[in-house]
């Protein structure tokens, strides 16, 4: 579990964080790191090959400084597409909320796509490392968010950690069954767990349990439906609502 990790780096301040992050993770897990950067060929005016050579090589240094083994990748396409085919052989990829053009208020394009089409977790960073010690997961009961509490259960184990349930609902007895299904295998995991049914949407549920505990670290599903004809399901609106690294697990 987190192991080999890979990062996106597109210049921006997000990914920068990124990369921090990913060094603070890669030193609890002794993780190989792989940094990547994708020189977007459809844009008119990209950088110049020798600026993205000179951004890996940074990031080469600063990880290897930390102590970790690092690679760097450069590649030519679409960030998303390249960056979701180099995800297939790491545990994570790592990225920023926005890229260098996006709006303070939205996602990144990047990261929108991203997480609709990875084949691993994607991690998608706060505006600042965090320690990852005390950890929440958005739960829903759908097949993306038992994975997600799956991946939490593990991490936890590691960090010696209690993981708080979180889950939105307008019906408390119905929620009550959903989360019974979290608090059992928290409970074979021996897993410390507090639960929380909170009205409104995931995204405004999600933020309110994360204020009151200080949680610094959120797990969540990505999708709904299959995965041929996939939807996202909360976790751009969760996304929004957080300034937390969220893991989010196809």
């Amino acid at each position: 579990m987190f192991t080999r990790l890979l990062v996106g780096l597109d210049g921006s301040p997000s990914a920068d964080e990124a990369l921090e992050q990913a060094v603070h993770l890669g030193l609890r897990f002794k993780s190989r790191v792989v940094v990547a950067y994708v020189k977007e060929t459809h844009v008119v005016s990209p950088p110049r090959t020798s600026d993205s050579g000179a951004l890996l090589q940074r990031a080469h240094e600063r990880v290897a400084d930390a102590g970790l083994e690092v690679e760097t990748v450069l590649k030519h396409g679409h960030p998303d597409t390249e960056l979701a085919a180099l995800a297939r052989d790491v545990d994570s990829v790592l990225v920023g909320r926005r890229g260098r053009s996006s709006p303070a208020d939205v996602l990144g394009k990047t990261v929108s796509s991203l997480i609709r089409i990875a084949e691993r977790s994607v991690i998608v960073c706060g505006s600042k490392p965090s320690p990852m010690k005390a950890c929440a997961v958005a739960y829903d009961g759908r097949a993306t968010s038992q994975r997600a509490l799956e991946l939490v259960a593990r991490f936890a184990s590691v960090t010696q950690s209690t993981v708080h349930v979180i889950h939105a609902t307008i019906d408390p007895a119905s929620g009550t069954r959903v989360v019974g299904e979290a608090e059992a295998v928290l409970s074979l995991q021996g897993v410390a767990f507090i639960t929380h049914l909170e009205p409104g949407t995931p995204g405004e549920a999600v933020a309110r349990v994360i204020q009151r505990t200080q949680c610094d670290a959120l797990f969540a599903g990505a999708h709904v439906g299959q995965r041929n004809a996939v939807t996202v399901s909360h976790a751009e609106e969760i996304l929004l609502h957080t300034d937390i690294p969220v893991v989010i697990e196809p």
